[in-house]
């Protein structure tokens, strides 16, 4: 789940969050829950991005990143951070279609010179290539997985810097759909990015499941369209910021590797 800058962590301590062993994660929905045996093997996975396949950024990163944005726009960082968070909505939920809108609406909300406009850009440019870094035991589980036959598609709610700097990832090529908030124009837990990455893969709910850190109420809206869905640790810890995050009566595992011994198991008691 992309964080939002004002959120706070919830229920991310390792007592808050039970971890199973991969053959006993929830194979149904967390109202009726079901053994592999009963439930079909999924032919498509859809992913969380920020705290799922990378890790959600954390306090300290987040205020460096606003100093970065304040040196730009000679600003404070407080003031960099407000406009920042402020804008939160605006820049995920497709109200801004580039990274240029993006530069030029923070340039205009922190009054600065429209002359930064252009540096600005090529800070949320490169930015958003380092929070797109995975750690190479998850680059490995996506390639099982589709050694396994399973569809890939990432489902984030992302602004427009990430969603242009998806392409030149290491994770792109692992995948056969990405769906983001900002060009989709709904943020999690809204059905319609739901809809939408199930049909960008060509697969029924029911063959789909999902697997996210609970941000943005993510798993209990899979739920509700019908898909399986299990959550796994917050990739960075408990430090990552998050936001929306609600109670969640599933199982977990505990990251991303832990999927494809979970799909070869599927069936098995």
């Amino acid at each position: 789940m992309r964080y939002r800058p004002t959120c706070t962590p919830l229920s991310t301590s390792p007592s808050a969050i039970a971890s199973h062993p991969v053959g006993d994660v929830l194979l149904g929905t967390s109202r009726q829950r079901s053994s592999a045996a009963s439930a079909p093997r999924p032919t498509a996975v859809i992913l969380d991005l920020f705290g799922t396949l990378v890790a959600a950024p954390s306090v300290v990163e987040r205020r460096a990143a606003a100093a970065q944005f304040a040196a730009i726009l000679r600003v404070s960082p407080a003031v960099a951070e407000s406009v920042l968070s402020d804008s939160w909505q605006a820049r995920h939920d497709g109200q801004m279609a580039s990274t240029t809108e993006v530069a030029v609406h923070l340039v205009a909300r922190c009054d600065a010179s429209a002359a930064c406009v252009d540096e600005l850009e090529v800070l949320l440019a490169r930015l958003a290539h380092v929070r797109l870094q995975a750690d190479a035991s998850l680059l490995r589980a996506l390639e099982q997985l589709r050694r396994g036959g399973a569809r890939l598609a990432v489902l984030s709610d992302a602004s427009p810097d990430i969603a242009e700097a998806w392409s030149a990832s290491d994770l792109a090529p692992h995948f056969d759909a990405a769906v983001f908030s900002c060009r989709a124009g709904a943020v999690k837990p809204d059905s319609l990015l739901f809809r939408s990455v199930l049909r960008h893969l060509g697969v029924a709910p029911q063959q789909a499941l999902y697997c996210g850190d609970g941000g943005g109420d993510e798993l209990a809206g899979a739920e509700r369209a019908g898909m399986r869905a299990v959550r796994v640790e917050r990739r960075g810890g408990p430090s990552g910021l998050v936001f929306g995050e609600t109670a969640w009566s599933g199982r977990a595992i505990p990251d991303v590797e832990a999927l494809p011994p979970l799909l070869d198991g599927w069936g098995q008691r």
